[in-house]
């Protein structure tokens, strides 16, 4: 594909979302027993690890980030697969998803980017995870249990949410004193890398600088800081110079930017994992003055012809959908959603689409024919991010991997 430049020094991430070669015709779809199914494709997956890898300076890994199910694509799965291949750097939310990774037989370090209860220190020595130290006082808290630990130390450079204050100098260097913690790592995190503007730039250099400054006060003390990393997708992007031990992709791993327009300083071909589908279970003719769905919300002023499909938002699909101009693609054609999504189904006018039949295959996300629909389209229909709209997908939906 070609790169198209947007403006001085930016580029576009290309996509791609074919999960087959060209001329080639794989159904991926599971028996007509499933309702809903997300296809994940692990050649894209190891694609976008090895075009990210290619960005970052000689010696930095990627830390696969597989929280909330792996954005929605598998968690298990996915660090296997990345596993097998090679990456023995993880990072997850909670504990909750370290244990169901060493459960799976995942090797290598898993950290834990949010807060554990200190009465779980046991558990997260028992499965070998590695906890973020949120603080000192938390730092104090699992030291006074008496468990060899292993954490990273994160630090505050002005995103204000966990982290030692980057300007506490003492709190800092006091994290490395501990008995009982092991201090692997340190990071911190970067709250406006996704942007390129003057006042985006100046507060990531500022939030860089901090941190900078923070590891060099660590090693002039004559400490070893650990692993150090701070970039995640978007630093990746546009700050591939910043030379540090780890790199954090989470969104750009599945081939996705949060925002599909944002422009990033780097070239990257990125290619979508995912695809999310679904079956026609019914069809049938509506009249003229009839309504469709709850609240009778949609009533047609001619008569057309509707598909029922088996997915709804308890799956996943946004109910704001109903009313943002949701589409999905049938037989290589878009159609509309029409009345309320419900948490089981949803409806759609194929009055159009020639010869839909019962057992159909709907595409919400991914490509039919000459047509495809992004997550990054859902997203901007529901003015969130995808982010959002591929983590939120639901535990009915079954996940099949294509290689």
């Amino acid at each position: 594909m070609r790169a198209h430049r947007l403006r001085a020094e930016t580029f576009p991430v290309r996509w791609g979302y074919s999960l087959t070669s060209p001329g080639e015709k794989r159904e991926a779809r599971p028996s007509l027993s499933h309702r809903a199914w997300a296809e994940i494709s692990l050649d894209h997956l190891r694609h976008n690890s090895a075009e990210l890898q290619r960005l970052l300076p000689s010696g930095c890994r990627l830390m696969a980030v597989v929280k909330a199910n792996a954005y929605g694509h598998g968690i298990t799965e996915i660090a296997g697969h990345l596993n097998r291949s090679g990456m023995d750097s993880f990072a997850v939310a909670e504990i909750g998803e370290g244990i169901l990774l060493r459960e799976q037989g995942i090797q290598g370090e898993i950290l834990i980017l949010g807060y554990t209860d200190p009465e779980r220190a046991a558990d997260l020595a028992r499965y070998h995870l590695t906890q973020t130290m949120v603080s000192l006082e938390y730092g104090q808290a699992l030291e006074a249990l008496g468990i060899d630990l292993e954490v990273h130390v994160k630090i505050d450079t002005g995103m204000n949410r966990l982290g030692v204050p980057h300007q506490d100098k003492e709190s800092i260097l006091r994290c490395y004193d501990f008995v009982n913690l092991r201090v692997t790592g340190i990071f911190s995190h970067l709250s406006m890398s996704d942007g390129l503007g003057p006042e985006e730039t100046e507060f990531t250099r500022r939030q860089i600088a901090h941190f900078d400054g923070v590891v060099t006060q660590i090693k002039e003390a004559g400490i070893d800081p650990g692993l150090v990393h701070l970039q995640s997708s978007y630093g990746m992007l546009n700050y591939p110079e910043l030379c540090y031990d780890r790199a954090r992709p989470g969104i750009a791993l599945y081939g996705l930017l949060s925002q599909e327009g944002d422009a990033v300083r780097c070239q990257a071909e990125l290619r979508p994992v995912l695809a999310l589908k679904a079956t026609v279970t019914q069809v049938k003719e509506v009249q003229a003055g009839q309504p469709v769905g709850y609240g009778r919300r949609f009533v047609p002023e001619r008569d057309i012809r509707i598909a029922t499909v088996s997915i709804g938002y308890a799956d996943g699909v946004p109910r704001m959908l109903s009313d943002g101009g949701g589409q999905v693609l049938i037989r290589g054609q878009r159609a509309s959603i029409i009345g309320n999504i419900c948490m089981d189904q949803l409806t759609v006018d194929v009055t159009g689409v020639d010869d839909v039949m019962l057992g159909d295959t709907v595409t919400l996300i991914g490509q039919d024919g000459d047509e495809q629909i992004t997550a990054g389209e859902i997203a901007a229909r529901c003015h969130t991010v995808t982010n959002e709209i591929v983590s939120r997908i639901g535990s009915r939906v079954q996940r099949i991997y294509v290689e």
